[in-house]
């Protein structure tokens, strides 16, 4: 990759830093879209352990990849994403792929298709992943940050993503815990 052509591929993801997502952090600031993908990975990186059978540094570029289209469309919340938002969003992905060499436009490309068939373990891996990312943040922000729906979506949130393996299972189900123990204590505090 020529050093141009490196320094715009990264002007135009630095949008990323940018575009935030619905969650917030434990101090009360809105999430990045770049701070959920890098938790995300170092979360991928350190259940390594868990899977040795699979390839964890493929998930970890699962992790960095899958929100690339959103420097371009923006982070929707996964409970207001509609086809029409993720078409949005495979648009701006192919696009940002004719700006990469094509060996790495090609090794991307793979990657989304294998994340969105979600078929291989490392797939599986990310998405039950990505999915409980959001749940650590929403239990890590201020309780007052959350919407309604996320009474009840916090607890249920990518547990269908979780069930392929025992680990995540119970990674899932003591998210489910934390939650509820966060809802107990607003209501009692």
């Amino acid at each position: 990759m020529k050093p141009r052509d490196y320094i715009d591929f990264l002007g135009v993801i630095e949008k990323l830093k940018c575009n935030t997502r619905h969650s917030w952090n434990s101090q009360g600031k809105q999430e990045s879209v770049a701070e959920h993908s890098w938790r995300l990975s170092v979360m991928a990186l350190l259940c390594a352990d868990e899977y040795p059978e699979l390839d964890i540094n493929k998930v970890i570029r699962m992790c960095l990849i899958h929100d690339f289209g959103e420097a371009i469309t923006g982070d929707i919340p996964s409970f207001y994403k509609t086809d029409d938002h993720e078409a949005e969003e495979e648009k701006a992905i192919a696009h940002l792929m004719t700006l990469l060499p094509p060996a790495m436009a090609e090794e991307f490309t793979a990657l989304y298709a294998e994340m969105n068939a979600l078929e291989t373990p490392e797939a599986k891996l990310f998405k039950a992943l990505d999915n409980m990312e959001a749940v650590v943040s929403h239990n890590e922000a201020p309780l007052e940050t959350w919407i309604p729906l996320e009474y009840t979506e916090n607890l249920v949130y990518g547990e269908a993503n979780a069930q392929w393996s025992p680990w995540t299972r119970e990674l899932r189900e003591t998210l489910k815990q934390d939650s509820i123990k966060k809802l107990e204590n607003a209501k009692n505090g």
